[in-house]
Parts: C-alpha cells; structure tokens; sequence
C-alpha cells in the first residue's frame, strides 16, 4: 500500500514537471506554419549507399570540418570546432594549422588577395591573411544594427563579401553552442535569418534580404548577378538577386524565388561543383514529429523546455545533393547508416569530392564513381 505522503509529493512532483514544461519561460516564441508533406527517401531522393564508404582522414586535436575549400595554392583548407582553420594536401596528407580564431568558424571563402574571408559564429565577420592573422572586417550593419551570427560566405570577384547571418535574434555564446541556436530559431519559425554584403572599398555592410528561417549556405549564381542561399528551416533553397535591398522574403511581391523546394531533410553549406553543378550537405533528416507540431506554437514552445537529449532530433544519415540552377536534382549521394554523421556539404575538385561535418572527427573523401554524376 502506498503510503498518503509519497502519494501528495508525486502529485506535486507531476504538477510542477508539467507547469515548467507549459509555462516557464524560455525566449522562444514560436509562430504557426504549415510545411508541405515530405517527400521521404524516394524519387530523386531515393535510398543509396554511395557514401558509405568514404575514406576519413583524421584532424586531432580537432573536429567538424564545417566548410571545405580548396585555396589559390591548390591545397584543401578547412574550419575546425576548435577554432582552427588547417589547410592539407588535395590527397588528405600533411596537415597543418593556418590560424586560431578563437571561435568557431562555419564557412568562408578567398578574396583576390588569398586572404580567407571567414564567418566566424562568435566573433564576426573576420579576414585571415596567408600567414595567419586574423582581424575583424566587421560584425555591424550601423552603430544601431548589430551582426548577431554569420554562417557562411562568398566572395565575388569584384571584391564584395556576400554572407549569410543565420539569425539576428540568437546569439551562439548567450544561446549556447551553433547548433543550439540552430534548434532555436528553426523552433521559433519567425524568419530572423538575413543575407547581407559587405564593400570593403567603402567599409560598408548593407541588408540584402530578411526573413529567412535560419539562413545558412550561400554561393555566386553563374550570372554573377544572383546568390542561391539555403534556408535550413523551410527546407528550400532561394536565389536573390545581388541587386535587392531589405528584401522580406516572408512578404509576396519580392524579386527573389526558390529553385528548391521541400527537401527531404534540413540543407547547409552550399559550393560550386563542375560543369555547372552545385552541392548542398543535408545534415539531418527531417522528423516527421517536428512537422507535426508546425502549426502548434504552444506545443514547440513546450518541446524547448526539454532535455536536448529528448527532443525529436533524427538519426544521423549521411546526405548530400548535386543540383543545377533550374532546380533539377543532378545527384544524390546518401549513407543511411550515418558512419559519417552530420554532413554539412560537399567540395567537388577534379572528380574528388571532400566531405563536411559539423561534428565528425575527420575529413570524408570518396572518389566519384561512374555514373554518379552528369557529364
């Protein structure tokens, strides 16, 4: 027989559980929205294993090569969860240490002088010379108007650094770690991503677009005149013209337009691969719970005040897809068992392609095998 005071303290136990799980703050407000019904592992996204088997190429003391690409002296350069940016032999052999951010580095890009443009999630926008100094270009759009998180980066030949801040409301430090900050907004739904363009001829930032749900990859269309640009939480990809100025992509009568639509899963880093293809990293599969719950706000809003290890995070499945300007999926390349987990994207040089991570130990290449992609 269960004795009346353990009986009132469960009571009270489970009275307070579900109080803290409905009502305590958390500074997130979600908002409603509908997401169309995925479209699985199947079509052009049907199941395969051609990246199970890619080789790894360790990067101790470091991890998560977020962003692969290779520099003006031929080598591989990466970014490492510790700071690190280390560049490497195009066959994964001698690596070495390029610089120390002091924070975490998702994307960059090299201007005409072989600096590395660098978005840095906790420090800014940042310049790292060939011999490894670093210095700040800029983390403010005024004096009033703050940079709060950049992702990922693209210079274009006349010098402007095109970039991406994944949210302007959740700040990695305060928030936690990138990929808490991720969860954040993409829960949330409000569209606090934005793209933006720095001039470093007139030390100028200004806003291209707003409104994006965790804006994330980005790239130089083929025009010289447009960006495709990844929004991770809408599972689409846009393109934006260079041209637009605080653009609200959540408004209708824009110039821009998505090229990809209702992805499988959540896409990432974006690159240029050969004979007019790109690449985006699918790093996580999409939950169907997740989607269930997007037209309930209060229900999210619920689901943050959880343990991390208890939300409906899916499984790690290694994905990641070729595409062209049209939208049309050129190749899709997929481990479903996840061996290597968390891919961000994909760097194609010369039928070699170099796979990303956020979280990995090591470098993924695997040499591109016939008939995987369109000559």
């Amino acid at each position: 027989m269960i004795k009346k005071p353990l009986l009132t303290s469960a009571a009270l136990a489970l009275v307070a559980t579900v109080g803290y799980l409905l009502f305590w703050p958390t500074g997130v407000q979600p908002v409603a929205w509908q997401p169309q019904p995925s479209p699985g592992y199947s079509g052009p996204y049907a199941r395969n294993e051609r990246l199970a088997d890619l080789r790894q190429i360790p990067l101790a003391p470091g991890a998560g090569p977020e962003h692969v690409a290779q520099g003006p002296d031929g080598l591989m350069y990466t970014a490492l969860s510790n700071g690190h940016i280390v560049r490497l032999q195009p066959d994964g052999s001698h690596l070495e240490l390029v610089a120390d951010t002091g924070g975490r580095v998702l994307g960059f890009d090299f201007d005409g002088d072989g600096n590395i443009i660098a978005a840095d999630a906790y420090k800014g926008l940042l310049r790292v010379t060939p011999k490894g100094q670093v210095s700040l270009i800029t983390n403010r759009v005024s004096d009033t108007d703050a940079i709060v998180f950049v992702d990922a980066v693209a210079v274009a030949p006349d010098g402007r650094i095109y970039f991406t801040e994944a949210s302007h409301r959740f700040q990695p430090g305060p928030w936690g770690d990138p990929m808490a900050v991720s969860l954040a907004e993409i829960l949330e739904q409000r569209g606090n991503g934005r793209v933006l363009v720095h001039d470093p001829a007139t030390h100028t930032t200004e806003v291209i677009a707003t409104g994006l749900v965790f804006a994330n990859g980005i790239v130089l269309a083929s025009d010289g005149q447009s960006l495709l640009v990844a929004e991770t939480g809408r599972y689409r990809i846009w393109r934006i013209p260079i041209s637009a100025r605080q653009l609200d992509l959540r408004l209708p009568g824009h110039t821009a337009h998505v090229i990809l639509d209702n992805l499988p899963a959540f896409p990432d880093n974006l690159t240029k691969g050969e004979s007019g293809r790109y690449w985006v990293g699918l790093p996580k599969a999409r939950s169907a719970l997740a989607d269930a719950l997007a037209p309930w706000p209060f229900l999210r809003a619920a689901s943050f005040r959880l343990p991390h290890f208890l939300l409906p995070v899916p499984k790690p499945y290694g994905h990641a897809l070729a595409f062209n300007e049209q939208g049309q999926i050129l190749a899709d390349l997929q481990d479903p068992s996840g061996r290597y987990p968390e891919v961000t994207g994909i760097t194609e040089v010369k039928g070699t392609l170099y796979v990303h991570s956020l979280v990995a130990p090591a470098l993924g290449m695997v040499r591109a095998a016939a008939g995987w992609l369109p000559r």
